[in-house]
């Protein structure tokens, strides 16, 4: 036990004496009051993580068309581009510059549960999450919704920061501690329980609470929001796990707190019905 509280004090210390990060603010806080300021290493730049998003993008493209698995279905491709155009204005009350972003959205032909959205707003859904959720247009936009939460709050290039400044920090407390892999090990261990995997779930939060706004400017009812992730919920058959080791909050968590949030942007939702 003493070995454990002496390593967190030579990471606190390390951390302490890390360089090479700014604070920094990527969106406005929004009706949701998104205000946490992020920590971003000087050596992952926002260009950076743009140039690799569209190599890995066009990468992937190119590799569903061969299959044929790229907008395979016109009509359910228009369907998701519609819902995304409509999302992508409401962008500007977080980051004013967004809404001008080179936006791409694509849908793959997959039995994947799943969706993402790349730095600088390079979308992909799967079919598999529409088909076999049933989802409706208001749950489309909360899963997109979500997915352009993380573009706008940088969230990729935070947690590439993130696993830098780890690798400094692990490395410079092993030092300190005379210890070898078995140091670096134990070093590792610490970092991801109780920094990485908490960090993700604010990421999650974060991204939840920003995308029912972003639904709800683009009129689509935020409370979608609830039964989407319901029927996540359900799909995954309760297998999630503890939520203290999960890099997503559980279920339960996240329906509580999306309730609360999308009643806070239903003006927004009304008001956007009326235009």
């Amino acid at each position: 036990m003493n070995r454990i509280r002496t390593f967190a004090i030579a990471l606190a210390v390390s951390t302490l004496l890390l360089g090479g990060c700014q604070s920094v603010k990527t969106t406005s806080a929004g009706a949701v009051g998104v205000e946490r300021t992020q920590r971003m290493s000087t050596m992952v730049s926002e260009a950076d993580m743009r140039q690799q998003a569209e190599l890995a993008y066009r990468e992937t493209l190119a590799a569903e068309q061969k299959k044929g698995a790229l907008n395979a279905d016109a009509a359910l491709t228009g369907r998701v581009r519609g819902i995304a155009n409509r999302l992508i204005p409401a962008t500007a009350a977080f980051r004013p510059e967004a809404a001008r972003w080179t936006w791409e959205v694509n849908v793959i032909r997959s039995d994947q549960i799943n969706a993402w959205c790349m730095p600088g707003g390079k979308i992909a859904v799967y079919t598999g999450l529409i088909s076999k959720l049933q989802l409706t247009d208001d749950e489309i936009a909360a899963v997109v919704g979500h997915e352009i939460a993380h573009a706008l709050r940088e969230h990729a290039r935070e947690r590439a920061s993130e696993q830098m400044g780890a690798q400094v920090l692990i490395g410079g407390a092993a030092i300190l501690l005379g210890g070898g892999q078995a140091s670096m090990d134990l070093g590792s261990a610490f970092y991801k329980a109780f920094f990485g995997l908490p960090n993700s779930r604010l990421h999650e939060t974060e991204a939840d609470r920003i995308g029912v706004e972003l639904a709800a400017r683009a009129g689509y009812d935020p409370r979608a929001s609830i039964t989407l992730w319901q029927k996540m919920a359900s799909a995954s058959g309760g297998g999630a796990g503890p939520e203290f080791l999960s890099t997503h909050p559980s279920a339960e968590t996240r329906t509580r707190d999306l309730q609360v949030y999308a009643q806070r942007v239903m003006p927004l939702y009304e008001q956007a019905r009326r235009r």
